[in-house]
């Protein structure tokens, strides 16, 4: 038992060698690359791409920041209507303002992600336009002046979604096809 052990564990050890190899050698061809140089003194994979933001990117980064601001005014009424109000549940109403207020920093920091062109900002913008449109289901289901706001808030979901696929707001995020 022992015999097959060491020769499993050799194995391991054998292909962990082999890995680390292969990475010292990309490693070395990535630094003989002319380009290698400018993006190590740019930042580095998190460095905004040069030239212009494309319009596309930037109206997807100022939708995804009103929803984030939307969301933090709600938190904040609900946060002081459940202190100062005369809630059915004051602890709830509390809960609930805290919660939306920690919910209101996923768009704004995913708006301020994709303003600067940061590629893991497109993640997290696109799953906060994900979770809003069951949201606007559901105030579409309620009726009354809860329609407006479900219409708004799926436009905007939906607005945000469609910028993000767009070619042209992969490109300025640095995301593309990978080299093979």
């Amino acid at each position: 038992m022992s015999s097959k052990k060491s020769a499993t564990a050799k194995k391991a050890q054998k292909a962990a060698a082999q890995k680390a190899t292969e990475r010292k050698d990309a490693a070395r061809k990535a630094a003989e690359r002319p380009d290698a140089g400018a993006a190590k003194a740019s930042g580095g994979a998190d460095a905004a791409p040069a030239g212009p933001r494309p319009v596309r990117l930037t109206a997807a980064a100022l939708l995804a920041a009103a929803e984030g601001v939307v969301l933090l005014g709600f938190g904040v009424y609900v946060l002081i209507m459940g202190l100062a109000g005369d809630p059915e549940s004051p602890q709830q109403a509390e809960m609930l303002g805290v919660t939306v207020l920690a919910l209101a920093l996923l768009p704004l920091l995913a708006a301020r992600g994709l303003w600067l062109r940061r590629r893991w900002s497109r993640g997290p913008a696109m799953i906060t336009q994900l979770m809003a449109l069951p949201v606007a289901w559901t105030l579409l289901q309620n009726g009354g002046g809860l329609i407006a706001a479900g219409v708004a808030t799926a436009v905007a979901a939906l607005a945000v979604l469609v910028l993000l696929i767009n070619p042209t707001a992969t490109e300025a995020l640095g995301i593309g096809p990978r080299d093979a």
